[in-house]
């Protein structure tokens, strides 16, 4: 026996790296959304014009579960594969475009900034892009992954930039207070 590990250790392995990675990332995601006060709640993005490709909210937290976990099994994937040449390179890209993809709800929901937000993903798209074409070069599996995230980012844009357009004084916009009535 020549080998180091047989196929099934292989398998475990990555299986072991996917029940890490995808958890992980679905967390941090769904905490930066949280923090940003993202969603149907914030009174802030309620009161801005909405374009008309504008999914209903429930939409995107599905989206984004789906899409890190495909992002996590594909990071997996890249972390298995040891001794891969680029890999190095595959999950620092990640890494960044990761980080920066948590940035964007705090940036956008948080601080109103849908200018700057819009920009944030078109760096975060190059950079999930890099990523992709690298992660094709360790494991092609793992950029097929990426690639409804890639779509999904693009329609992001589009949305955020609508957004900016129909509402040119978003980052200065104050909600009045909530009211309740006794």
């Amino acid at each position: 026996m020549n080998q180091i590990a047989s196929k099934g250790q292989l398998r475990m392995s990555l299986l072991r790296w996917i029940l890490f990675a995808v958890p992980v990332i679905i967390l941090l995601g769904f905490l930066s959304g949280q923090i940003a006060g993202s969603g149907e709640e914030n009174r802030w993005f309620n009161a801005l014009t909405k374009p008309e490709a504008q999914p209903p909210g429930w939409m995107f937290g599905v989206a984004w579960t789906i899409l890190y976990a495909m992002m996590g099994t594909a990071f997996a994937m890249v972390l298995h594969a040891r001794g891969a040449p680029l890999r190095g390179i595959a999950i620092v890209l990640f890494l960044i475009q990761y980080v920066l993809n948590l940035f964007w709800s705090p940036l956008f929901f948080g601080m109103h900034q849908v200018s700057a937000a819009f920009w944030l993903l078109i760096t975060i798209l190059l950079f999930a892009l890099a990523t992709t074409l690298v992660f094709g070069r360790v494991r092609k599996a793992a950029a097929w992954l990426m690639v409804p995230y890639l779509a999904w980012l693009c329609f992001a844009a589009v949305l955020n930039k609508q957004i900016d357009w129909l509402n040119p004084g978003a980052e200065t916009l104050v909600v009045p207070a909530a009211r309740t009535q006794i």
